[in-house]
Protein backbone atom coordinates (compact mmCIF):
# COMPACT_ATOMS: atom_id res chain seq x y z
CA UNK A 1 0.00 0.00 0.00
CA UNK A 2 1.55 3.53 -0.78
CA UNK A 3 2.00 6.09 1.56
CA UNK A 4 2.23 9.20 -0.95
CA UNK A 5 1.84 9.75 -4.70
CA UNK A 6 5.75 10.04 -5.90
CA UNK A 7 6.07 10.39 -9.64
CA UNK A 8 6.14 6.81 -10.44
CA UNK A 9 2.74 6.42 -8.93
CA UNK A 10 0.96 9.07 -10.23
CA UNK A 11 2.54 7.68 -14.10
CA UNK A 12 0.98 4.26 -12.88
CA UNK A 13 -2.02 5.58 -12.21
CA UNK A 14 -2.67 7.36 -15.56
CA UNK A 15 -1.76 4.56 -16.92
CA UNK A 16 -4.30 2.28 -15.06
CA UNK A 17 -6.75 5.27 -16.05
CA UNK A 18 -6.27 4.75 -19.43
CA UNK A 19 -6.70 1.16 -19.16
CA UNK A 20 -9.72 0.77 -17.51
CA UNK A 21 -11.60 4.17 -20.22
CA UNK A 22 -10.29 1.88 -22.77
CA UNK A 23 -12.24 -1.02 -21.40
CA UNK A 24 -15.08 1.16 -20.12
CA UNK A 25 -15.36 3.54 -23.18
CA UNK A 26 -18.74 1.94 -25.10
CA UNK A 27 -20.67 2.07 -22.05
CA UNK A 28 -19.02 5.68 -21.65
CA UNK A 29 -20.61 6.81 -24.96
CA UNK A 30 -23.69 4.70 -24.33
CA UNK A 31 -24.56 6.79 -21.58
CA UNK A 32 -23.62 9.84 -23.40
CA UNK A 33 -26.94 12.41 -23.58
CA UNK A 34 -25.58 15.67 -22.16
CA UNK A 35 -24.96 18.70 -23.04
CA UNK A 36 -25.54 16.48 -26.52
CA UNK A 37 -26.60 12.99 -27.17
CA UNK A 38 -23.44 12.38 -29.36
CA UNK A 39 -22.69 9.19 -28.21
CA UNK A 40 -18.69 10.28 -27.86
CA UNK A 41 -17.77 11.11 -24.15
CA UNK A 42 -15.98 7.37 -23.52
CA UNK A 43 -13.88 7.91 -26.44
CA UNK A 44 -13.31 11.92 -25.65
CA UNK A 45 -12.09 11.14 -22.20
CA UNK A 46 -9.68 8.07 -23.55
CA UNK A 47 -8.61 10.20 -25.80
CA UNK A 48 -7.73 13.17 -23.39
CA UNK A 49 -6.11 10.38 -21.36
CA UNK A 50 -4.12 8.88 -24.05
CA UNK A 51 -2.80 11.87 -24.86
CA UNK A 52 -1.39 12.72 -21.04
CA UNK A 53 0.67 9.20 -21.17
CA UNK A 54 1.67 10.32 -24.86
CA UNK A 55 3.55 13.58 -23.26
CA UNK A 56 4.82 11.10 -20.56
CA UNK A 57 6.33 8.70 -22.92
CA UNK A 58 7.47 11.34 -25.25
CA UNK A 59 9.80 12.84 -22.63
CA UNK A 60 11.22 9.13 -21.58
CA UNK A 61 13.68 8.65 -18.43
CA UNK A 62 15.62 11.20 -16.89
CA UNK A 63 12.34 13.58 -17.74
CA UNK A 64 13.81 17.23 -16.33
CA UNK A 65 9.86 18.25 -15.36
CA UNK A 66 7.66 16.72 -12.67
CA UNK A 67 5.57 13.53 -14.13
CA UNK A 68 2.44 15.81 -12.89
CA UNK A 69 3.26 18.87 -14.96
CA UNK A 70 4.42 16.26 -18.46
CA UNK A 71 0.81 14.71 -17.42
CA UNK A 72 -1.47 18.21 -17.47
CA UNK A 73 0.31 19.48 -20.39
CA UNK A 74 -0.40 16.27 -22.68
CA UNK A 75 -4.08 16.58 -21.41
CA UNK A 76 -4.55 19.85 -22.31
CA UNK A 77 -2.99 19.75 -25.03
CA UNK A 78 -4.95 16.40 -26.52
CA UNK A 79 -8.10 17.36 -24.59
CA UNK A 80 -10.92 16.49 -26.65
CA UNK A 81 -14.65 17.21 -26.38
CA UNK A 82 -16.80 19.01 -23.59
CA UNK A 83 -15.53 15.75 -20.49
CA UNK A 84 -12.19 15.60 -22.04
CA UNK A 85 -11.41 19.49 -21.80
CA UNK A 86 -12.51 19.27 -18.42
CA UNK A 87 -10.86 15.85 -17.31
CA UNK A 88 -7.98 18.11 -18.69
CA UNK A 89 -8.78 20.59 -16.18
CA UNK A 90 -8.54 18.51 -13.24
CA UNK A 91 -5.24 17.32 -14.08
CA UNK A 92 -3.85 20.38 -14.53
CA UNK A 93 -5.11 21.75 -11.34
CA UNK A 94 -4.06 19.01 -9.54
CA UNK A 95 -0.14 19.45 -11.05
CA UNK A 96 -0.58 23.01 -10.11
CA UNK A 97 -0.75 22.10 -6.31
CA UNK A 98 1.80 19.17 -6.27
CA UNK A 99 3.93 19.25 -9.36
CA UNK A 100 7.53 19.84 -7.55
CA UNK A 101 6.64 19.55 -4.18
CA UNK A 102 7.19 16.33 -2.23
CA UNK A 103 5.53 12.90 -2.87
CA UNK A 104 1.45 14.22 -2.24
CA UNK A 105 0.15 12.49 1.21
CA UNK A 106 -3.65 12.44 2.07
CA UNK A 107 -3.89 15.58 3.15
CA UNK A 108 -2.07 17.11 0.32
CA UNK A 109 -4.47 15.00 -2.02
CA UNK A 110 -7.27 16.29 -0.77
CA UNK A 111 -6.51 20.05 -0.82
CA UNK A 112 -5.04 19.38 -4.13
CA UNK A 113 -8.16 17.73 -5.52
CA UNK A 114 -10.38 20.46 -3.87
CA UNK A 115 -8.25 23.00 -5.82
CA UNK A 116 -8.09 21.27 -9.00
CA UNK A 117 -12.55 20.86 -8.91
CA UNK A 118 -12.62 24.76 -8.24
CA UNK A 119 -10.56 25.69 -10.99
CA UNK A 120 -12.29 22.95 -12.96
CA UNK A 121 -15.36 25.36 -12.43
CA UNK A 122 -13.85 28.17 -13.08
CA UNK A 123 -13.09 27.11 -16.75
CA UNK A 124 -16.69 26.40 -17.75
CA UNK A 125 -18.59 29.22 -18.92
CA UNK A 126 -22.29 28.43 -17.62
CA UNK A 127 -21.85 25.24 -15.06
CA UNK A 128 -24.79 23.12 -14.83
CA UNK A 129 -25.06 20.41 -11.24
CA UNK A 130 -25.46 16.83 -11.91
CA UNK A 131 -22.39 16.42 -14.62
CA UNK A 132 -18.56 16.01 -14.46
CA UNK A 133 -18.19 19.07 -12.22
CA UNK A 134 -20.57 18.45 -9.37
CA UNK A 135 -19.08 14.64 -9.18
CA UNK A 136 -15.57 16.17 -9.46
CA UNK A 137 -16.68 18.44 -6.26
CA UNK A 138 -18.19 15.86 -4.74
CA UNK A 139 -15.11 13.55 -4.34
CA UNK A 140 -12.98 16.66 -3.33
CA UNK A 141 -15.07 17.62 -0.42
CA UNK A 142 -15.33 13.50 0.69
CA UNK A 143 -11.94 14.07 0.21
CA UNK A 144 -11.23 17.08 2.68
CA UNK A 145 -14.18 15.65 5.26
CA UNK A 146 -12.32 12.59 5.78
CA UNK A 147 -8.69 14.39 6.38
CA UNK A 148 -10.55 16.58 9.23
CA UNK A 149 -11.99 13.88 10.43
CA UNK A 150 -8.68 12.58 10.82
CA UNK A 151 -8.57 9.85 8.37
CA UNK A 152 -5.16 10.94 6.97
CA UNK A 153 -3.71 8.12 5.01
CA UNK A 154 -3.06 8.12 1.49
CA UNK A 155 -5.33 5.23 1.23
CA UNK A 156 -8.03 6.45 3.33
CA UNK A 157 -8.26 9.70 1.15
CA UNK A 158 -8.42 8.14 -2.38
CA UNK A 159 -11.22 5.97 -0.89
CA UNK A 160 -13.16 8.92 0.41
CA UNK A 161 -13.04 10.56 -2.39
CA UNK A 162 -14.04 7.71 -4.94
CA UNK A 163 -16.95 6.96 -2.57
CA UNK A 164 -17.85 10.55 -2.78
CA UNK A 165 -17.69 10.92 -6.36
CA UNK A 166 -19.87 7.23 -6.99
CA UNK A 167 -22.23 8.48 -4.95
CA UNK A 168 -22.33 12.38 -6.22
CA UNK A 169 -22.33 10.21 -9.96
CA UNK A 170 -26.21 7.92 -8.74
CA UNK A 171 -27.43 11.72 -7.43
CA UNK A 172 -26.37 13.42 -11.13
CA UNK A 173 -30.36 12.29 -12.44
CA UNK A 174 -32.40 14.11 -9.88
CA UNK A 175 -30.26 17.22 -11.12
CA UNK A 176 -30.71 16.87 -14.21
CA UNK A 177 -33.61 16.04 -15.80
CA UNK A 178 -32.36 14.84 -19.62
CA UNK A 179 -30.45 12.33 -17.68
CA UNK A 180 -33.45 11.16 -15.19
CA UNK A 181 -35.82 10.95 -18.52
CA UNK A 182 -32.99 8.67 -20.31
CA UNK A 183 -32.31 6.93 -17.58
CA UNK A 184 -28.59 7.40 -17.06
CA UNK A 185 -26.06 8.59 -14.99
CA UNK A 186 -23.97 11.63 -16.28
CA UNK A 187 -21.35 10.24 -18.53
CA UNK A 188 -18.53 12.35 -17.92
CA UNK A 189 -18.77 11.80 -14.19
CA UNK A 190 -18.92 8.28 -15.03
CA UNK A 191 -15.34 8.89 -16.42
CA UNK A 192 -14.06 11.09 -14.11
CA UNK A 193 -15.33 8.02 -11.44
CA UNK A 194 -13.74 5.43 -13.14
CA UNK A 195 -10.42 7.42 -13.04
CA UNK A 196 -10.73 7.87 -9.03
CA UNK A 197 -11.23 4.04 -9.03
CA UNK A 198 -8.25 3.37 -10.65
CA UNK A 199 -6.18 5.86 -8.13
CA UNK A 200 -7.58 3.47 -5.52
CA UNK A 201 -6.59 -0.02 -6.96
CA UNK A 202 -3.04 1.55 -7.33
CA UNK A 203 -2.77 3.13 -4.26
CA UNK A 204 -4.46 0.13 -1.89
CA UNK A 205 -4.03 -2.85 -4.83
CA UNK A 206 -7.33 -3.35 -4.09
CA UNK A 207 -9.57 -2.48 -6.73
CA UNK A 208 -13.21 -1.57 -5.63
CA UNK A 209 -16.43 -3.13 -6.28
CA UNK A 210 -18.64 -1.05 -7.93
CA UNK A 211 -21.97 -2.14 -9.89
CA UNK A 212 -22.10 -1.59 -14.12
CA UNK A 213 -22.30 1.30 -15.75
CA UNK A 214 -25.49 0.84 -17.64
CA UNK A 215 -28.85 2.60 -18.39
CA UNK A 216 -31.52 2.30 -15.37
CA UNK A 217 -33.93 2.04 -17.85
CA UNK A 218 -35.27 2.61 -21.84
CA UNK A 219 -38.11 3.90 -22.83
CA UNK A 220 -39.46 6.90 -24.96
CA UNK A 221 -36.82 9.92 -24.89
CA UNK A 222 -37.25 12.90 -22.79
CA UNK A 223 -38.39 14.82 -25.91
CA UNK A 224 -41.49 13.82 -25.77
CA UNK A 225 -42.55 14.56 -22.42
CA UNK A 226 -40.66 18.26 -22.05
CA UNK A 227 -40.68 21.06 -23.97
CA UNK A 228 -37.53 22.61 -25.29
CA UNK A 229 -37.42 25.17 -22.95
CA UNK A 230 -37.27 22.63 -20.27
CA UNK A 231 -33.78 21.06 -21.39
CA UNK A 232 -30.66 22.61 -20.00
CA UNK A 233 -27.76 23.77 -22.29
CA UNK A 234 -28.87 22.24 -25.39
CA UNK A 235 -27.16 23.40 -28.70
CA UNK A 236 -28.35 26.42 -30.29
CA UNK A 237 -30.93 26.39 -33.04
CA UNK A 238 -29.79 25.12 -35.82
CA UNK A 239 -27.88 21.79 -36.71
CA UNK A 240 -24.82 23.04 -34.46
CA UNK A 241 -21.53 22.22 -34.27
CA UNK A 242 -18.44 21.52 -31.61
CA UNK A 243 -15.99 23.36 -32.41
CA UNK A 244 -12.27 23.14 -30.61
CA UNK A 245 -8.82 23.90 -30.87
CA UNK A 246 -5.47 25.27 -29.46
CA UNK A 247 -4.78 28.82 -28.82
CA UNK A 248 -1.18 30.12 -28.85
CA UNK A 249 0.23 34.11 -28.51
CA UNK A 250 -2.54 35.17 -27.13
CA UNK A 251 -2.46 36.77 -23.25
CA UNK A 252 -4.90 36.50 -20.30
CA UNK A 253 -6.84 39.43 -21.29
CA UNK A 254 -7.32 38.52 -25.09
CA UNK A 255 -8.60 34.93 -23.58
CA UNK A 256 -10.83 36.65 -21.92
CA UNK A 257 -12.44 38.79 -24.38
CA UNK A 258 -12.71 35.42 -26.52
CA UNK A 259 -14.41 33.77 -23.78
CA UNK A 260 -16.92 36.27 -24.10
CA UNK A 261 -17.18 36.29 -27.32
CA UNK A 262 -17.79 32.85 -27.40
CA UNK A 263 -20.14 32.84 -24.76
CA UNK A 264 -22.43 35.13 -26.85
CA UNK A 265 -22.22 32.58 -29.71
CA UNK A 266 -23.07 29.65 -28.51
CA UNK A 267 -22.31 27.18 -25.65
CA UNK A 268 -20.79 24.34 -23.72
CA UNK A 269 -17.48 27.02 -23.28
CA UNK A 270 -14.21 25.28 -21.70
CA UNK A 271 -11.46 26.83 -21.63
CA UNK A 272 -8.06 25.83 -20.49
CA UNK A 273 -4.56 27.07 -20.36
CA UNK A 274 -1.17 25.32 -19.83
CA UNK A 275 2.35 26.69 -19.60
CA UNK A 276 4.07 24.99 -22.93
CA UNK A 277 7.85 25.47 -23.30
CA UNK A 278 7.21 27.99 -26.40
CA UNK A 279 4.86 29.75 -23.92
CA UNK A 280 0.89 29.50 -23.05
CA UNK A 281 -1.60 27.73 -24.91
CA UNK A 282 -5.38 27.30 -24.11
CA UNK A 283 -7.25 24.09 -25.08
CA UNK A 284 -10.94 25.98 -26.59
CA UNK A 285 -14.21 24.01 -26.92
CA UNK A 286 -17.73 25.88 -27.83
CA UNK A 287 -20.71 24.12 -28.87
CA UNK A 288 -22.08 27.10 -31.70
CA UNK A 289 -24.41 27.33 -34.94
CA UNK A 290 -22.14 29.73 -36.47
CA UNK A 291 -18.09 27.89 -36.85
CA UNK A 292 -16.88 31.11 -38.81
CA UNK A 293 -17.53 33.10 -35.92
CA UNK A 294 -16.35 30.90 -33.41
CA UNK A 295 -12.92 30.87 -35.06
CA UNK A 296 -12.47 34.31 -36.15
CA UNK A 297 -13.18 34.97 -32.81
CA UNK A 298 -10.00 32.88 -31.99
CA UNK A 299 -7.95 34.51 -34.96
CA UNK A 300 -8.83 37.80 -33.50
CA UNK A 301 -7.50 36.66 -29.97
CA UNK A 302 -4.28 34.57 -31.27
CA UNK A 303 -3.26 31.74 -33.21
CA UNK A 304 -5.50 29.14 -33.44
CA UNK A 305 -4.16 25.55 -34.66
CA UNK A 306 -5.55 22.17 -34.70
CA UNK A 307 -8.56 23.30 -35.56
CA UNK A 308 -11.47 20.41 -35.67
CA UNK A 309 -15.21 21.29 -36.08
CA UNK A 310 -17.66 18.35 -35.57
CA UNK A 311 -21.29 17.89 -36.54
CA UNK A 312 -23.21 17.89 -33.19
CA UNK A 313 -26.34 15.80 -33.96
CA UNK A 314 -25.15 11.94 -34.05
CA UNK A 315 -25.07 10.82 -37.90
CA UNK A 316 -23.72 7.49 -38.96
CA UNK A 317 -19.87 7.30 -40.31
CA UNK A 318 -20.08 7.57 -44.22
CA UNK A 319 -18.16 4.61 -45.99
CA UNK A 320 -14.79 6.41 -46.89
CA UNK A 321 -13.60 7.23 -49.67
CA UNK A 322 -10.84 5.31 -51.60
CA UNK A 323 -7.81 7.26 -50.67
CA UNK A 324 -8.60 9.31 -47.72
CA UNK A 325 -7.46 6.85 -45.29
CA UNK A 326 -4.05 5.10 -44.94
CA UNK A 327 -1.26 3.70 -42.57
CA UNK A 328 2.26 4.33 -42.35
CA UNK A 329 4.36 1.80 -40.44
CA UNK A 330 7.96 1.95 -39.64
CA UNK A 331 9.96 -0.84 -40.58
CA UNK A 332 13.74 -2.25 -40.47
CA UNK A 333 14.51 -4.78 -42.81
CA UNK A 334 13.04 -5.59 -46.81
CA UNK A 335 11.51 -8.70 -45.54
CA UNK A 336 9.08 -6.77 -43.14
CA UNK A 337 8.66 -4.02 -45.78
CA UNK A 338 7.12 -6.45 -48.16
CA UNK A 339 5.22 -8.10 -45.25
CA UNK A 340 3.20 -4.57 -44.22
CA UNK A 341 3.18 -3.47 -47.83
CA UNK A 342 1.34 -6.73 -48.81
CA UNK A 343 -1.30 -5.59 -45.89
CA UNK A 344 -1.80 -2.13 -47.81
CA UNK A 345 0.30 -0.21 -45.52
CA UNK A 346 3.00 2.16 -46.45
CA UNK A 347 6.35 1.76 -45.18
CA UNK A 348 9.38 3.97 -43.94
CA UNK A 349 12.59 2.22 -43.77
CA UNK A 350 14.53 2.25 -40.66
CA UNK A 351 17.97 2.48 -42.33
CA UNK A 352 21.68 1.98 -40.43
CA UNK A 353 21.35 5.77 -39.63
CA UNK A 354 17.55 5.06 -38.19
CA UNK A 355 14.47 6.90 -39.30
CA UNK A 356 13.75 11.07 -38.57
CA UNK A 357 10.49 12.68 -37.83
CA UNK A 358 10.87 14.38 -41.53
CA UNK A 359 11.07 10.79 -42.93
CA UNK A 360 7.76 9.85 -40.83
CA UNK A 361 6.29 12.80 -42.28
CA UNK A 362 7.42 12.91 -45.99
CA UNK A 363 5.42 9.58 -45.67
CA UNK A 364 2.81 11.05 -44.28
CA UNK A 365 2.19 13.66 -46.97
CA UNK A 366 2.89 11.26 -49.80
CA UNK A 367 -0.13 9.14 -48.86
CA UNK A 368 -2.20 11.58 -50.14
CA UNK A 369 -4.71 10.71 -47.58
CA UNK A 370 -6.70 12.86 -45.18
CA UNK A 371 -6.81 10.42 -41.95
CA UNK A 372 -3.35 8.16 -41.23
CA UNK A 373 -2.70 5.81 -38.74
CA UNK A 374 1.27 5.59 -38.20
CA UNK A 375 2.74 2.59 -36.63
CA UNK A 376 6.20 3.66 -35.34
CA UNK A 377 6.90 -0.26 -33.97
CA UNK A 378 9.92 1.04 -32.18
CA UNK A 379 9.50 2.14 -28.40
CA UNK A 380 12.51 4.41 -29.47
CA UNK A 381 10.62 5.96 -32.12
CA UNK A 382 7.06 6.85 -30.52
CA UNK A 383 8.23 10.19 -29.81
CA UNK A 384 9.71 10.81 -33.25
CA UNK A 385 6.37 9.70 -34.74
CA UNK A 386 4.25 11.71 -32.17
CA UNK A 387 6.11 15.02 -33.36
CA UNK A 388 5.63 14.25 -37.33
CA UNK A 389 2.26 13.60 -36.37
CA UNK A 390 1.75 16.60 -34.67
CA UNK A 391 3.18 18.92 -37.94
CA UNK A 392 0.91 16.56 -39.97
CA UNK A 393 -1.86 17.78 -38.15
CA UNK A 394 -1.15 21.60 -38.15
CA UNK A 395 -1.15 21.24 -41.74
CA UNK A 396 -4.42 19.81 -41.73
CA UNK A 397 -4.64 16.10 -41.55
CA UNK A 398 -6.21 13.65 -39.33
CA UNK A 399 -3.19 12.06 -37.71
CA UNK A 400 -3.11 9.19 -35.00
CA UNK A 401 0.00 7.58 -33.62
CA UNK A 402 -1.27 3.51 -32.57
CA UNK A 403 2.26 3.34 -30.06
CA UNK A 404 3.46 -0.15 -31.35
CA UNK A 405 6.57 -0.96 -29.37
CA UNK A 406 7.61 -4.10 -32.02
CA UNK A 407 6.56 -4.94 -35.83
CA UNK A 408 4.40 -7.90 -34.05
CA UNK A 409 2.53 -5.33 -32.21
CA UNK A 410 2.00 -3.32 -35.82
CA UNK A 411 0.87 -6.88 -37.45
CA UNK A 412 -1.72 -6.70 -34.47
CA UNK A 413 -2.69 -3.53 -35.38
CA UNK A 414 -3.54 -3.41 -38.65
CA UNK A 415 -5.70 -6.85 -38.37
CA UNK A 416 -8.56 -5.30 -36.89
CA UNK A 417 -7.76 -1.86 -39.13
CA UNK A 418 -11.34 -1.23 -40.26
CA UNK A 419 -11.96 1.65 -42.89
CA UNK A 420 -15.56 1.16 -42.30
CA UNK A 421 -15.22 2.86 -38.78
CA UNK A 422 -14.92 6.43 -37.74
CA UNK A 423 -11.30 7.02 -38.18
CA UNK A 424 -10.96 8.12 -33.99
CA UNK A 425 -12.13 4.72 -32.87
CA UNK A 426 -10.40 2.86 -35.99
CA UNK A 427 -7.71 4.07 -33.94
CA UNK A 428 -8.61 3.46 -30.79
CA UNK A 429 -9.20 -0.50 -32.18
CA UNK A 430 -5.75 -0.60 -33.33
CA UNK A 431 -4.20 0.91 -30.28
CA UNK A 432 -5.95 -1.61 -28.13
CA UNK A 433 -5.23 -4.87 -30.30
CA UNK A 434 -1.33 -3.83 -29.99
CA UNK A 435 -1.63 -3.47 -26.36
CA UNK A 436 -3.12 -6.44 -26.02
CA UNK A 437 -0.17 -8.25 -27.92
CA UNK A 438 3.04 -9.10 -25.18
CA UNK A 439 5.98 -8.72 -27.20
CA UNK A 440 9.62 -10.66 -27.01
CA UNK A 441 12.63 -10.65 -29.28
CA UNK A 442 15.47 -12.67 -29.19
CA UNK A 443 19.04 -10.57 -29.82
CA UNK A 444 22.85 -11.64 -29.43
CA UNK A 445 24.85 -9.67 -27.10
CA UNK A 446 27.34 -7.25 -28.68
CA UNK A 447 29.07 -5.91 -25.46
CA UNK A 448 29.93 -7.04 -22.15
CA UNK A 449 26.60 -5.75 -20.01
CA UNK A 450 24.01 -6.02 -16.53
CA UNK A 451 20.57 -6.99 -17.56
CA UNK A 452 18.05 -7.57 -15.48
CA UNK A 453 18.21 -11.38 -15.76
CA UNK A 454 22.08 -10.86 -14.71
CA UNK A 455 25.44 -10.53 -16.55
CA UNK A 456 25.55 -11.18 -20.09
CA UNK A 457 28.98 -11.31 -22.30
CA UNK A 458 29.46 -10.75 -25.92
CA UNK A 459 27.78 -13.24 -28.24
CA UNK A 460 25.29 -14.47 -25.23
CA UNK A 461 22.13 -15.04 -26.29
CA UNK A 462 19.52 -12.87 -25.00
CA UNK A 463 15.56 -13.17 -24.64
CA UNK A 464 13.72 -9.95 -24.04
CA UNK A 465 10.04 -9.37 -23.03
CA UNK A 466 8.89 -6.06 -23.21
CA UNK A 467 11.81 -4.44 -23.26
CA UNK A 468 13.53 -6.57 -20.40
CA UNK A 469 15.95 -9.48 -20.67
CA UNK A 470 14.33 -12.43 -18.95
CA UNK A 471 16.60 -15.41 -20.46
CA UNK A 472 20.47 -15.40 -21.06
CA UNK A 473 21.71 -18.33 -22.54
CA UNK A 474 24.08 -19.22 -25.29
CA UNK A 475 21.92 -20.85 -27.83
CA UNK A 476 19.38 -19.58 -30.27
CA UNK A 477 16.73 -21.81 -30.49
CA UNK A 478 17.11 -23.14 -26.59
CA UNK A 479 16.59 -19.20 -25.35
CA UNK A 480 13.71 -18.61 -27.88
CA UNK A 481 11.76 -21.90 -26.83
CA UNK A 482 12.42 -20.79 -23.33
CA UNK A 483 11.11 -17.31 -24.05
CA UNK A 484 8.38 -18.71 -25.49
CA UNK A 485 7.47 -20.98 -22.26
CA UNK A 486 7.37 -18.02 -20.27
CA UNK A 487 5.16 -15.62 -22.03
CA UNK A 488 2.83 -18.20 -22.70
CA UNK A 489 2.93 -18.93 -19.09
CA UNK A 490 0.64 -16.19 -18.32
CA UNK A 491 -1.83 -17.22 -21.05
CA UNK A 492 -2.49 -16.85 -24.90
CA UNK A 493 -4.45 -18.17 -27.61
CA UNK A 494 -1.86 -17.13 -30.58
CA UNK A 495 2.29 -16.63 -31.54
CA UNK A 496 3.15 -14.67 -34.01
CA UNK A 497 6.88 -14.99 -35.08
CA UNK A 498 8.74 -13.08 -37.18
CA UNK A 499 12.02 -15.18 -38.05
CA UNK A 500 15.43 -13.06 -39.21
CA UNK A 501 17.92 -14.47 -41.52
CA UNK A 502 18.36 -17.84 -40.66
CA UNK A 503 14.92 -20.03 -40.67
CA UNK A 504 16.35 -22.48 -38.07
CA UNK A 505 15.50 -20.99 -35.23
CA UNK A 506 11.71 -20.35 -36.51
CA UNK A 507 11.63 -24.36 -37.40
CA UNK A 508 12.86 -25.10 -33.99
CA UNK A 509 10.55 -22.74 -32.40
CA UNK A 510 7.51 -23.83 -34.24
CA UNK A 511 8.53 -27.34 -33.29
CA UNK A 512 8.71 -26.62 -29.75
CA UNK A 513 5.31 -25.29 -29.76
CA UNK A 514 3.86 -27.91 -32.00
CA UNK A 515 5.12 -29.94 -28.97
CA UNK A 516 4.34 -28.18 -26.06
CA UNK A 517 1.95 -25.74 -26.40
CA UNK A 518 0.13 -27.93 -29.15
CA UNK A 519 -3.37 -25.22 -28.37
CA UNK A 520 -1.42 -22.34 -29.46
CA UNK A 521 -2.08 -20.93 -33.25
CA UNK A 522 1.19 -20.19 -34.88
CA UNK A 523 1.36 -17.28 -37.07
CA UNK A 524 5.31 -17.75 -38.98
CA UNK A 525 6.43 -14.62 -41.21
CA UNK A 526 10.04 -14.76 -42.67
CA UNK A 527 12.02 -11.84 -43.36
CA UNK A 528 12.72 -9.89 -40.12
CA UNK A 529 15.74 -7.89 -39.82
CA UNK A 530 19.49 -8.83 -40.10
CA UNK A 531 20.36 -8.39 -35.96
CA UNK A 532 17.38 -9.83 -34.81
CA UNK A 533 17.20 -13.47 -35.16
CA UNK A 534 13.28 -13.96 -33.85
CA UNK A 535 10.33 -11.31 -32.72
CA UNK A 536 7.29 -12.64 -30.57
CA UNK A 537 3.85 -11.28 -30.25
CA UNK A 538 1.55 -13.06 -27.93
CA UNK A 539 -2.12 -12.83 -28.09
Amino acid sequence: MLLALDDAAVGQWYRAAVAVLSESRGRLDDLNVFPVPDGDTGTNLLLTAQAAIAALDEEGEGAREPVWSLLARGAVLGARGNSGTILAQVIRGLADSLAGRPPADGPAFAAALQKAAETAYSAVADPEEGTFLTVARSGAVAAVHAVDEGHTGLAEVVRAAADGARLALEATPGQLAVLRDAGVVDAGGAGLCLVLDALVTTVTGVEPARPPLARRRTGAKHASAHGADDLPHQPPPGPGSEVQFLLADADEAAVARLQHRLAALGDSLVVVGVDTPTGREWNVHVHVSDVGAAIEAGIEAGRPHRVSVTPLAPIPAPAPREGTRAVVAVVSSDGLAELFVGEGVRVVACGPDGVTEDDILDEIVASTAYEIAVLPNDAALVPIAGRAAARARDAGREVGVVPTRSPVQGLAAIAVADPGRRFGDDVIAMAEAAAATRWAEVTVAAQQALTSAGRCEPGDVLGSAEGDVVVIGSELAGVACDLLDRLLSAGGEMATLVVGPDPAIGDAVCDHLAGAHPTIEVIRYDGGPEGVPLQVGVE
